[in-house]
């Protein structure tokens, strides 16, 4: 089954979504100019798919576009971003 992910500004996080359905999201703190990665969730039934990577990295990316700096809090962005 195909998932999307989308950044959601006003919300700071990005999730991913089967048929307009929550499956996982990333959340994020702002702090100043840097944004704070705290969570990342993917219903273990969507689990093995590279979604929860793919929340994180749509963060990063749009980070980047906004010249901000990127903390991971979260064990598993830390994981992704090579910070453990």
């Amino acid at each position: 089954m195909d998932f999307e992910i989308k950044f959601v500004a006003n919300e700071n996080r990005s999730i991913a979504l089967i048929k307009n359905k929550i499956i996982g999201e990333c959340d994020f703190d702002v702090d100043g100019d840097t944004w704070l990665i705290t969570h990342t969730f993917v219903d273990e039934k969507y689990g093995g798919r590279g979604i929860a990577k793919k929340l994180v990295l749509a963060i990063v990316d749009e980070a980047e576009k906004k010249n901000k700096k990127i903390i991971p809090l979260c064990s598993y962005a830390k994981k992704v971003l090579g910070k453990e």
